[in-house]
């Protein structure tokens, strides 16, 4: 005990805390926690060799730091009395002195003056008063104890025991400090690390490679890597974060667990060793509980693998109802209104389940591993508060599987703990870096599983869409609307247009001066090497009985070929078909070779075109529902392979940014209560915007760990957007580069808002607006909304400048957008405002945002502009052309001049069409020969139809004309890029037929034979022209 040092001024402290709020429950009377005692008897025994955590260890450790055996603690609200022996008194009496009297009796070898010394103590406990707190659970044992009771029997008579585990929680224990949540989080991040990535890792490696190995021996090298001071110092958590540089984990020590369980025998206390039974690939749950400097954290997770379906819903259940609860915890509420609230999700979503439900969702932890009187039952009635430590275990015991794969997997249980603090709103969950979502803890190992076939999307109903979207106009007729053009200013723009026009096409052939045929300047497909096995061994076992194999986890499938295993790989394959010939099945596998029709998904080169390719292989046998089966696998990885690839590609050009400098010897620019948008995982809160040395950084309340970081090279625009005619005040960055939030998909567009509406008053007759005649209160209302929304202004505009100041040397700089210039649109699915900035044209109000540069337009073309149509479109071609254009689609006709004006102003060069282009075939043909492509005229083809509608529609939509196949991969690649649809121009036509009637022109005959004459001219029939006008409306 030579080390021992206590720290007396955290002692006073806590000792003081503790008698202050003793002395306030006598104030309140008998009903109090402290059930009016006068004295308090903390007894310790002996040193046990397995020691429980008791509250008399627990008010040891949080008054001292230590556990002293064979003490006696006696309190009272004056003085508090510790009789023990000499050795440990040395360590105690640099305490005396303080703010609290202590009085230390010290214990030798004569049995007398020790027995005097207890009789002054029962004596004590006498003229405090006649009621005495003890803890009724107290196990405590030994000599030491037997002759305090034999004492305290005799003397203490009429004493009135009282148990005061209770206020001991209240008073001492649930509530932390600082030091205490800082070892709790030390705790809770090291049992993060334990069980993600290390138990993780392991077990994914005994899974995949198909080992057989015991829970206890799992659970053994989780033990053992409690002592491996190396690995704790280079371990990272899963958000990419070391420990505490001051992390000891010499501090640490188990006091739960490790447990590993699998195979239908579950114990969701996790207290029972683990068997020696081998881990079975099902639903496997881990558990474990760390102590660190005597402060307890615990974490438990479930894991599926291969689950069926109803084990997929049953755990996405459980995850509800573990996020249902962290979300209702919070100060203030009764601990048993957060399980009955659980447990009436569990009834209103699968009442068969209430029964497997656990008794309770958790418990108080801190220095005892659970406080029984903090636990989170159906009959608590204690109320939480800020500053409390709960273990928040939520699951499902014995429930049974409908659908079971092997003897083993009959019935399962599901669980997940988390260790979290109680805040005023929202509860930091310490063990939040270990992911508990369906997708992060579930896993398919099969090579066999059953591959279900993707169900097919429901066709979309193409009357709904951006044509559908009604415009709210002033008036209800077109005929009342001004549409007036200025024809000076139509003249004056035709002049500039003409002038832009001849510099765009002078610019595209001094850009592609060169010809580009064969590189287009898109990406140059290269030929790739797929490599299934690098060694023999590393093939599946299965192999020998030269069957065919589908090996799902190398993406292979393996081929029995002249007596031999053959492996190809997924990417090497085109299709597999199954068909039956009377008694026999066909399974026909073709592969990818020069010279066949292929798509452009398909599309590849070869490493040599002229060698020898095997172009498909048949295999037959009477088993045709297992070919079936085969076909479907393959079908399935097929897909699986595409999508990894897409995905692949989707993530090429997000850049991983440098590391933001932190702003260390002052505090950083800070605004604090705005969102995010993307949002980030978990609970929507406000958090705050840093401004540091070469970024900015945005940081989330719940979690140190989330947060976003944005440099200031990677910003392209600011925009500062006020909350004038908005709900919201926005900073909003769009980035050079995309970044990732999160676990979501990637971003070019970071925003920064908050709500300007404060609605805490009711518009529509309230109390005060009922009883009070005028428009007094709704003027204030007004005023003071008025002067909220300028002060948000003013605060966000600040932090904008602020922003752009920090980042001048990067060029970062604030544009707003010109409200007055804006009109409405549809870029994605949403009618919105689309508003004008110095150097772009923005949507950044509601997601999903739009923000294109005026600098990367090559050339606007505006769609659909013709007498009797409501609405245009408007399509931009970017100076990258490998960029799909962008539409803005259901523009209202009343804004057309207000467009071409800021198209013009902007020396955007634009065209009009009464027609929607099919622009990724135009794109292809652009791309196809760039060179040749600006020879022949470049963008002239519009400006022609433009100036002649009649004439020149037709013959310059013949420059791309061809075949059904690439039409068709055409028209789906268009559905896919644009939110638009094809019931546009049936909207036109429907429209234009009325005013049609009355026009002043030839007769159907004459335009009949006018239509027949230019067949004939360009080669085509009736048919072939009817389909094509029917492909291209």
């Amino acid at each position: 005990m030579a080390d021992i040092k206590i720290d007396g001024k955290l002692f006073q402290e806590r000792i003081t805390h503790f008698i202050n709020a003793w002395k306030a429950d006598k104030r309140a009377g008998d009903g109090g926690v402290f059930g009016g005692v006068s004295s308090i008897v903390i007894m310790m025994g002996k040193v046990e060799e397995n020691p429980e955590f008791q509250k008399n260890n627990a008010m040891h450790f949080w008054l001292l730091g230590y556990e002293f055996p064979a003490t006696l603690m006696l309190l009272t609200t004056d003085t508090i009395y510790i009789a023990t022996t000499a050795k440990k008194a040395k360590h105690l009496e640099h305490l005396k002195g303080g703010r609290f009297p202590i009085e230390i009796l010290v214990r030798g070898k004569d049995a007398a003056a020790n027995e005097k010394q207890f009789v002054k103590m029962a004596e004590t406990i006498n003229s405090a008063g006649k009621k005495v707190g003890i803890i009724t659970k107290d196990r405590s044992n030994g000599p030491f104890v037997d002759e305090w009771k034999k004492v305290y029997s005799d003397k203490c008579k009429d004493a009135e025991e009282v148990d005061i585990s209770a206020a001991l929680s209240t008073a001492a224990f649930s509530v932390k400090d600082e030091i205490e949540l800082r070892a709790m989080r030390a705790a809770s991040k090291a049992c993060v690390a334990l069980m993600t990535p290390f138990f993780l890792d392991q077990m994914s490696d005994v899974l995949d490679q198909e080992k057989k190995v015991k829970h206890s021996a799992l659970a053994d090298k989780v033990d053992r890597k409690l002592d491996d001071e190396k690995w704790w110092k280079t371990v990272e958590l899963p958000n990419k974060q070391k420990l505490p540089s001051d992390f000891d984990p010499a501090s640490l020590d188990w006091y739960l667990g490790p447990a590993v369980q699998s195979g239908g025998k579950y114990d969701l206390k996790l207290q029972a060793e683990p068997t020696g039974d081998n881990l079975h690939p099902g639903v496997i749950i881990a558990g474990m509980g760390l102590r660190y400097k005597s402060y307890c954290s615990s974490i438990a997770r479930t894991y599926l693998v291969d689950p069926n379906k109803t084990q997929e819903s049953t755990y996405k259940l459980l995850y509800a109802v573990h996020n249902l609860v962290l979300k209702e915890i919070r100060d203030g509420v009764v601990a048993k209104d957060v399980y009955n609230k659980a447990l009436a999700h569990v009834k209103s979503r699968k009442p068969e389940l209430e029964k497997h439900f656990l008794k309770n969702v958790g418990a108080g932890i801190g220095i005892e591993s659970k406080d029984p009187t903090l636990v989170l039952g159906a009959k608590n009635g204690r109320t939480l508060k800020d500053g409390m430590t709960l273990c928040i275990t939520t699951g499902f015991t014995d429930i049974e599987n409908p659908t079971p794969k092997d003897k083993l997997s009959k019935t399962y249980s599901l669980v997940l703990t988390d260790t979290i603090r109680v805040t005023n709103s929202d509860p930091v969950v310490f063990t939040g870096d270990a992911p508990t979502d369906l997708d992060a803890t579930s896993f398919f190992f099969k090579d066999d599983e059953e591959m279900q076939p993707t169900p097919k999307k429901e066709k979309k109903d193409s009357r709904v869409g951006a044509v559908a979207t009604k415009n709210i106009t002033d008036s209800r007729l077109r005929s009342e609307r001004t549409t007036q053009v200025d024809e000076d200013q139509e003249k004056r723009r035709r002049e500039h247009q003409k002038e832009l026009a001849l510099k765009k096409q002078k610019e595209g052939l001094a850009r592609f001066a060169e010809s580009t045929s064969g590189q287009d300047g898109a990406e140059i497909k290269k030929f790739k090497k797929f490599e299934s096995y690098k060694r023999d061994n590393q093939m599946p076992l299965k192999v020998k009985n030269l069957e065919i194999l589908v090996d799902t986890k190398n993406h292979t499938l393996v081929l029995p070929v002249m007596g031999r295993p053959v492996p190809f790989h997924i990417h090497t394959i085109k299709n597999a078909s199954k068909n039956d010939e009377g008694e026999w099945s066909y399974l026909r596998i073709n592969f990818l070779s020069p010279g066949q029709g292929v798509g452009r998904k398909d599309d590849q080169p070869f490493e040599d075109a002229s060698a020898q390719f095997v172009r498909s292989l048949t295999f037959r046998s009477r088993d045709g529902e297992r070919y079936e089966e085969i076909a479907a696998q393959i079908s399935t990885m097929k897909k699986e392979a595409t999508k990894k690839e897409q995905e692949k590609k989707d993530m090429e050009d997000v850049v991983e940014q440098d590391k933001l400098i932190e702003i260390r010897n002052r505090r950083p620019p800070v605004m604090d209560n705005v969102f995010i948008r993307p949002a980030m995982e978990g609970k929507r809160v406000p958090g705050k915007v840093e401004i540091h040395q070469n970024g900015i950084r945005y940081q989330s309340p719940l979690n140190t760990q989330q947060r976003v970081d944005v440099l200031f090279s990677n910003i392209r625009h600011l925009f500062f957007q006020p909350c004038a005619h908005e709900l919201v005040v926005i900073i909003h960055l769009h980035l050079k580069d995309p970044i990732i939030i999160g676990n979501k998909k990637k971003t070019k567009d970071v925003q920064f808002y908050r709500e300007a509406t404060d609605i805490q008053f009711d518009e529509t007759g309230n109390r005060k607006r009922k009883y009070r005649h005028g428009d007094e209160d709704e003027f204030e209302q007004e005023q003071e909304d008025r002067r909220h929304r300028a002060e948000l202004d003013r605060q966000f505009k600040s932090f904008a400048d602020k922003i752009a100041d920090a980042g001048k040397n990067e060029g970062v700089e604030v544009d707003m957008p010109l409200r007055e210039l804006g009109f409405s649109g549809v870029p994605f699915r949403s009618n919105v405002t689309i508003q004008p900035t110095t150097e772009c044209l923005i949507q950044v109000t509601e997601p999903p945002f739009m923000v294109i540069t005026i600098d990367d337009i090559e050339i606007a073309h505006l769609e659909r502009v013709q007498f009797g149509l409501k609405n245009f479109d408007l399509v931009f071609v970017f100076k990258d052309f490998t960029r799909p254009p962008a539409h803005i689609n259901t523009i209202p006709v009343e804004s057309l001049e207000d467009v071409k004006e800021w198209l013009d102003s902007s020396d955007i060069p634009y065209t009009e069409g009464p027609l929607n282009l099919n622009w990724p075939t135009i794109m292809k043909t652009v791309t196809a020969d760039t060179h040749q492509f600006f020879v022949d005229g470049g963008w002239s083809f519009l400006q022609n139809e433009s100036d002649d509608e009649d004439d020149g529609e037709e013959e310059e939509e013949s420059n791309f004309e061809i075949d059904d196949s690439e039409l068709e991969e055409a028209s789906e690649s268009s559905e896919d890029d644009s939110d638009f649809d094809s019931n546009a121009s049936d909207e036109a036509s429907e429209e234009g037929d009325d005013d049609d009637e009355d026009d002043e022109g030839e007769d159907w005959d004459e335009l009949e034979k006018k239509a027949k004459r230019k067949d004939r001219e360009s080669g085509l029939d009736e048919e072939d022209r009817g389909r094509n006008k029917k492909r291209r409306h």
